[in-house]
């Protein structure tokens, strides 16, 4: 299985040839905390993994990209090129989320015992959450919550990931220990593993978005933000 995996949810801008063959992986990533340019910057990155990994784009298996949750213009960036290439080379576009790879990553080791609550900063007081069990499979669905509404019902013996994590555990009154990683994105590279054993969608993959975009519909020839 040869895979390339794109990520262009939140401020970092990543891609990935991830090559998996009798046992043996190998892994070639680039990734740049940009914040905006993701448009500009993701195809010579994806040209310069392809390169690297001496990778022909006929020799994939498939495409995996991070469906969110996440900015909406990076999630339509990533989404469109991942969904460009399927459709031109023929091969699956599979979905992987922000949320379950920054859950993977956490919880790669096998010896933890302790369920996980994933939580990123969303602005305007929100989150985005997930929680987890040990094995990082998801309890319920993603959603938007609040730092103090998630204090508030924070199981006993819960870890924390995310760029909300610390604030939680301030909020709940619990040990920092609890806090496992600060990570304000996913990393490409449990993006890639979680898709090598993705199934395949029906549908092509959609955005994963929890709430409305900041921005309404032009009124009068001005954008009118929330």
């Amino acid at each position: 299985m040869k895979l390339l995996a794109i990520d262009t949810a939140l401020s970092s801008c990543a891609a990935a040839v991830l090559n998996f063959e009798n046992g043996e992986e190998t892994l070639v990533a680039q990734s740049e905390d940009l914040g905006r340019g993701h448009a500009e910057r993701i195809m010579s990155m994806v040209s310069g993994v392809m390169a690297e990994s001496s990778t022909t784009f006929n020799g994939l298996d498939r495409i995996v990209v991070n469906v969110g949750p996440g900015s909406f213009t990076g999630l339509r960036i990533g989404l469109s090129i991942a969904r460009g290439f399927g459709l031109v080379l023929g091969k699956p576009v599979v979905p992987v989320t922000t949320l379950t790879a920054i859950a993977a990553e956490v919880l790669v080791h096998p010896a933890n015992d302790r369920p996980l609550l994933v939580a990123l900063d969303a602005r305007r007081d929100e989150v985005y959450c997930q929680s987890f069990t040990p094995q990082a499979t998801p309890l319920g669905e993603a959603k938007v919550s609040t730092v103090k509404d998630l204090a508030h019902d924070l199981p006993d013996n819960t870890l924390l990931a995310g760029s909300a994590a610390l604030a939680i555990a301030k909020t709940a009154g619990i040990d920092t220990e609890a806090v496992r990683s600060e990570a304000a994105h996913a990393n490409i590279e449990f993006v890639a593993r979680l898709g090598l054993n993705a199934p395949v969608p029906q549908k092509a993959p959609m955005p994963l978005y929890l709430r409305p975009p900041d921005a309404k519909p032009q009124e009068k020839g001005r954008v009118i933000r929330q």
